[in-house]
């Protein structure tokens, strides 16, 4: 029989299934909001609120932005002859901050895994060849995480772009294998972009 009040049990719960988060961190944030003030947990829950209500997945990039077009594809200063293709929504913020590109983006969200059963059906793929056909971009960037899934995500899309006449590159090596792009540094990240190679 738990001794932990039921609404403090149900909090520590859904911390615990964050990503990155264990069962002693979950306690702690639990316990955290506990003692904050009034104010506090409600701008934390009308935040968590916000985040599900008002955002949208960006119909040319599938970016999750406040606005659609988001920020990104709608900015004229953006080079749009070439594309950055990420897995997820979170590969974004890590590749700005590097300040080593300035073209457009297309998110995935996920990669080819059929152990997973997750085709290339169930990803943006087919939503990234109409961007390429009217001969605007000159470059598609395959910056999937250096998995298998990753590579293997890679090479499917690079078959489908390369007849298009879009050259496609990838990241440099500078990159561990079995990482995500989301927890690399700016440095070397900027460096990876700078260093792309041909497949």
């Amino acid at each position: 029989m738990s001794t932990t009040a039921e609404p403090i049990a149900r909090l520590i719960e859904a911390f615990s299934r964050l990503p990155g988060i264990g069962p002693k961190s979950a306690q702690r944030l639990a316990y955290y909001v506990l003692q904050s003030s009034d104010v506090e947990v409600e701008e934390l829950a009308e935040s968590l609120l916000c985040l599900k209500n008002s955002l949208v997945l960006c119909s040319r990039c599938f970016n999750v932005a406040d606005k659609d077009p988001c920020s990104i594809c709608s900015d004229p200063q953006r080079d749009k002859t070439v594309v950055c293709v990420v897995e997820k929504p979170s590969d974004i913020p890590p590749m700005e901050r590097t300040s080593q590109f300035n073209g457009l983006y297309h998110v995935l969200h996920g990669v080819v895994s059929p152990n997973k059963g997750i085709g290339p059906d169930d990803l943006k793929i087919r939503e990234l060849l109409p961007r390429l056909r009217d001969g605007e971009v000159k470059e598609v960037i395959l910056a999937t995480n250096p998995t298998v899934e990753g590579e293997a995500t890679a090479m499917y899309i690079r078959q489908l772009v390369t007849p298009m006449g879009v050259k496609a590159t990838k990241l440099a090596r500078g990159l561990p294998y079995g990482s995500d792009l989301e927890y690399a540094d700016d440095i070397t990240l900027g460096q990876a972009i700078n260093s792309r190679q041909g497949f």
